[in-house]
């Protein structure tokens, strides 16, 4: 999502780039699928089995099944004609059987200047998407946490000693990551560390996702127009890095302290994969929306709640909290990652000490004080507009191109 807004920002503002993705539903205008027909599309799920029935076998438990890529499969798409025609080659998440570490080095191999959008940790890591407390990226990975059987040779050593291979050979790639956060763990990688990098927030269509009238989007999607929604919402919520239980704990303080004894005026909003047993434990009423497909199903969904709530535990630039200021709604997130730098600790949002259910609660409180709910949503609405706007972030990367490749 985020390189298909980036793409069309960058078009919208003078620079011709297309989109080659391994399958593509819907595919606006300036949208390629690597793989076309039924044949090429099952081939494409075959290669993602693959890589991760190749990581199965060395998983430490189904919870990190898609925390790790070992790239050990994926198609070759150097001698595909969006490939040869291009002038630059602008990589972004490339996992899950799409390009392997074999795919890169053929990428590379053409000569041509990469930059490489990085939405998580993995390429200056032995294979996690995001590290945790381990800091093995700092010096060579070995002995990986995500693995059953860690040594001194693992999987994750020998992944990261392929990637050092391939990187002592190309020159030419700049780097680029969401946050200066992630920006910062490149810097200090054994992997990456003497590459540039230059760090620039997503885009936004800040016309599409705007504040709505909250009234006529509660009646739209049946929700009740006299509570306190709590908006949450990840691709998987159940994944431990979005914190769920964080979440679910803060519930819990909130309903033991809620005035009068009960949590009428409360209720949860959640989008995305989640478990119902999860749900049916919270202390107050949940609407669960499942997966959301569509721009404007989000927007109607945002403007809809009161604030949205994401208590990662790491996160790079989430989508999710910019969507949410975009739309004027507040966010309510832990002091991690790159979320300090979207949320304004007690301007647009509130920033909770980091695996604090107790101080996530206290955030949820402040902004649904009913004295600071104007305040909030303007100061929301005007950071998305002049940090993630379309025109702003085109042009940082329009300067990417020229300063550093001279196209």
């Amino acid at each position: 999502m985020a390189c298909r807004r980036l793409v069309r920002a960058l078009r919208r503002h003078g620079t011709e780039a297309t989109l080659l993705a391994q399958t593509v539903e819907n595919p606006e205008y300036f949208e390629v699928a690597a793989a076309n027909g039924w044949l090429q599309r099952k081939a494409a799920f075959g290669r993602f089995a693959s890589e991760r029935l190749h990581f199965y076998l060395h998983e430490k438990s189904r919870a990190v099944r898609f925390a790790f890529s070992p790239a050990s499969v994926g198609m070759d798409i150097s001698r595909h004609p969006a490939v040869r025609q291009a002038d630059v080659i602008h990589l972004h998440w490339i996992n899950f059987g799409f390009l392997s570490l074999l795919s890169l080095e053929n990428l590379f191999a053409l000569g041509k200047p990469v930059v490489w959008t990085l939405h998580d940790m993995w390429a200056f890591t032995g294979g996690c998407h995001y590290s945790g407390e381990c800091t093995h990226y700092q010096t060579h990975c070995h002995h990986c946490p995500f693995l059953r059987t860690a040594s001194a040779h693992d999987l994750s050593f020998r992944v990261f000693e392929e990637k050092a291979r391939i990187f002592a050979k190309t020159p030419r790639i700049h780097f680029v990551t969401c946050s200066q956060w992630l920006a910062n763990c490149l810097k200090v990688s054994a992997l990456l560390g003497k590459f540039p990098v230059t760090a620039i927030p997503n885009p936004i269509d800040t016309a599409l996702y705007a504040p709505l009238q909250q009234a006529a989007m509660r009646q739209k999607l049946g929700l009740p127009a006299d509570k306190k929604l709590i908006l949450f919402g990840a691709m998987n919520t159940q994944d431990p890095r979005k914190g769920f239980a964080y979440l679910a704990e803060a519930l819990r303080k909130i309903a033991r302290t809620s005035q009068n004894g009960d949590t009428d005026g409360l209720e949860l909003v959640i989008f995305g994969k989640a478990n119902p047993d999860a749900l049916a434990a919270l202390p107050f009423r949940v609407h669960d929306y499942g997966a959301v497909r569509g721009d404007a199903a989000l927007v109607d969904l945002y403007n809809a709640c009161d604030l949205l709530v994401l208590p990662s535990l790491e996160d790079n630039l989430p989508n999710t909290v910019m969507e949410a200021l975009a739309c004027g709604v507040p966010a309510v997130a832990f002091d991690t990652g790159g979320l300090p730098e979207m949320i304004d600790h007690s301007r647009n949002g509130y920033l909770a000490r980091y695996r604090s259910a107790e101080d996530l609660a206290e955030g949820i409180r402040f902004v649904l004080d009913n004295a600071r709910k104007n305040q909030l949503k303007e100061a929301a609405r005007q950071s998305a507009t002049e940090r993630f706007s379309e025109a702003a972030v085109a042009a940082r990367y329009q300067d990417v191109y020229r300063l550093a490749f001279g196209v």
